[in-house]
């Protein structure tokens, strides 16, 4: 992927934002353990570019990350308790991974998800939340994490 394609997202956390709104029939909770194989499977699915690798090699590289904690991996469950959508944080206020099942867009899902993140680092006491996304891929995030307050700030490193 060009650089010049991949952006960093800044949403400061001193200002106003809304508390998450689950839509009906959809249910919020952090990780468990025995969430990773869906949670794996979810990103693969939604990225579908092969940058998680086998869940053999995936799940320890996440899980023995020193900035990897359960509480800061928010999963999203619908009806049936399937997995449809998650954001995985790192404990340095960056949000990794924001994923929703295609069947599951259009929701609110994400904006819920987003408010959940910010809600938590201000909580923490985190100035802002951070993260990245490619401009060509993922239009659709653009305008969404632009209509949540988040603006482009020069990448690091």
């Amino acid at each position: 992927m060009a650089d010049e394609q991949v952006v960093r997202f800044r949403r400061d956390l001193d200002g106003d934002f809304p508390a998450p709104v689950w839509p009906a029939g959809f249910s919020m909770r952090t990780f468990r353990a025995t969430d990773a194989q869906s949670l794996h499977a979810l990103l693969s699915e939604v990225f579908d570019d092969g940058e998680e690798g086998p869940f053999d090699v995936w799940w320890p590289k996440v899980s023995n990350d020193a900035e990897f904690d359960p509480a800061l991996c928010f999963l999203v469950f619908d009806g049936d308790e399937r997995l449809v959508a998650a954001a995985l944080c790192w404990t340095s206020a960056y949000l990794k991974d924001l994923a929703v099942r295609p069947e599951a867009r259009r929701r609110g899902l994400a904006e819920a998800l987003l408010c959940q993140v910010f809600g938590t680092f201000r909580a923490r006491g985190a100035a802002y939340v951070d993260l990245k996304t490619d401009l060509v891929k993922n239009p659709d995030a653009v305008r969404l994490y632009e209509r949540m307050g988040m603006r482009r700030v020069p990448l690091e490193g």
